[in-house]
């Protein structure tokens, strides 16, 4: 299909204007494309969140019925995981693995437009979800969440289907970008290239991609029933008819939680680039983080039920997605020993990159903590539907999936644009992000744990004080990404020159390992910096 297009291209030179967006098969505009939608979405889902945090910055109904309360709720989820994470660490891939393993392009170009241009299609729908309840006869909003659970989402109006429609258009999109990947990462690697001899985002890729082939059709299928349940008389998930409403939450979780791996890969496959590079130094223990990888896949595809320890499993059952769960915490903490034992007497600098992933491994740390906590069974009992759950996965996913997309972002922004960004602008955008990130999701541990629900309008006014501290973080978090947006404008504007190795020797002036693009070290990897005299 490559030889085609460059076939195509000879002929009629490659497409102008407008015509060289939509008709791309061209990675590093697709992978733009995918960057662009993804930042657009990020304000969108972003503005549904500080819609909740102003209702919830007092006790009582504000300025949102209950039912566009939880509209919003589950609009920010499906937003923030679908058209923002998934979309900017696709754009990612497609920008950076062709290059890393030396391919010309990814290994099905045409596929590729076909799987970004599937995204607006689905946003349009989405946010078509949000505006059909208050149209004549539309009915009422979704008010599920993003998990969609049935006997609800069996009885919501019109919006719902558009909802349904959304994940497949989503699903179908995510699968075929998958597959692109795996197929560009397994068969297209230059010669020599070995799969021990690339870069480990290529590796954190390839686990990512098989994953979203596996759970996406599980989900897909979980839908269309609860479809079928909707529109044509059958009863999956009715228990009038004799269905179960407990076995979509099954095939829902068997997507949402590897969906988790699914956000947290590529960011780990980001930050075992930047950490090497600011380090000055190999990556400690390749071969682990790839085990561990494997590891991180192989658990989180059947550890999904712990989602799930209210609805009455037995015994057994219970106990095995506990221990599972539990071990899920081995993998995860031997990644982040391999980023702390690479910073290790290394000549380290700190540019915007590096402190983003120092501040990922140092909060992402305090997510698997609460994680421990919410995988036992008689303390999840009490913890389960609180807001301290919201503490916990914003800890998780904020952290370990945004955060380390903004990290890469300013890692490569000089290698998308041939400019450097403004490390000042870039530093204050750091500090500004991580503290009112903190300021928001910190306090939600305690209310959570003093019994706040989560997904409710109204609350205790007891929880009044730190609700508003809590909102206030959130404004202050909301409004920094427009100091990112300014950023970005301004480096794909112009400004200084970025070098063939922007990172080399940075700040300190020595030459410095540029370990970025190149193959592991050897294995001998825990070397002594040598004593400067």
């Amino acid at each position: 299909m490559s030889t085609d297009i460059a076939h195509e291209e000879h002929h009629h030179g490659p497409p102008k204007g407008i015509g060289r967006w939509l008709f791309s098969t061209n990675h590093k505009d697709i992978g733009t494309m995918y960057l662009v939608f993804a930042l657009t979405m990020l304000f969108v889902g972003g503005a549904s969140a500080m819609y909740i945090r102003a209702e919830l910055f007092m006790p009582g109904v504000q300025f949102m019925e209950p039912d566009f309360y939880n509209n919003m709720v589950t609009n920010h989820a499906l937003i923030m995981v679908f058209a923002v994470v998934m979309p900017a660490a696709a754009g990612l891939a497609n920008w950076m693995i062709p290059m890393m393993i030396g391919a010309p392009d990814m290994a099905l170009p045409r596929l590729n437009n076909l799987s970004f241009w599937l995204l607006p299609a689905a946003a349009v729908m989405l946010i078509l979800s949000t505006v059909v309840p208050f149209l004549p006869g539309g009915g009422s909003a979704i008010n599920t969440g993003w998990t969609l659970y049935p006997p609800l989402s069996i009885q919501t109006g019109m919006a719902m289907d558009f909802a349904i429609f959304t994940v497949h258009i989503l699903g179908v999109s995510s699968i075929l970008a998958s597959i692109n990947i795996v197929v560009t990462i397994l068969n297209m690697r230059a010669p020599g290239m070995t799969l021990f001899k690339m870069p480990m985002f290529c590796w954190a890729w390839l686990f990512t991609g098989l994953l979203l082939i596996i759970i996406a059709p599980v989900l897909a299928g979980g839908v269309t029933m609860l479809l079928f349940d909707r529109h044509f008389g059958t009863s999956f998930f009715d228990a009038a008819g004799g269905g179960d409403p407990v076995l979509f939450q099954h095939l829902f979780w068997f997507f949402g939680h590897p969906e988790v791996y699914v956000l947290l890969l590529p960011s780990i496959g980001v930050l075992a680039m930047i950490i090497p590079t600011f380090a000055r130094k190999p990556l400690f223990g390749y071969n682990s983080l790839v085990g561990g990888m494997a590891i991180l896949f192989t658990l989180g595809l059947v550890a999904w039920a712990h989602h799930q320890y209210t609805v009455g499993m037995a015994a057994g059952p219970t106990t095995w997605f506990m221990i599972i769960t539990i071990l899920i915490s081995i993998p995860v903490g031997l990644m982040l020993l391999n980023f702390m034992m690479t910073m290790w007497r290394g000549a380290m600098t700190f540019e915007t990159p590096m402190l983003f992933a120092v501040a990922i491994v140092l909060m992402f740390s305090f997510a698997g903590v609460t994680g421990i906590m919410l995988a036992v069974v008689p303390a999840d009992l009490e913890y389960h539907d609180s807001m301290f759950v919201v503490a916990h996965f914003h800890y998780a996913l904020i952290p370990g999936a945004l955060m380390g997309l903004l990290a890469a972002a300013f890692y490569w922004l000089p290698k998308w644009t041939g400019n450097m960004y403004d490390e000042r602008l870039g530093k204050i955008f750091f500090w500004w992000n991580v503290i009112s990130f903190n300021i928001t999701f910190f306090p939600q541990h305690f209310y959570g744990l003093a019994g706040m629900p989560r997904r409710i309008v109204d609350y205790n006014p007891a929880f009044a004080d730190l609700n508003m501290i809590s909102s206030l973080g959130a404004f202050a978090y909301g409004l920094s990404h427009l100091l990112f947006l300014y950023i970005v404008i301004k480096t794909v504007r112009g400004g200084v020159k970025a070098g063939n190795k922007p990172w080399e020797g940075a700040q300190i002036g020595t030459p410095g390992l540029e370990w970025d693009l190149s193959s592991p070290p050897p294995f001998h990897s825990f070397t002594t910096p040598p004593v400067v005299k």
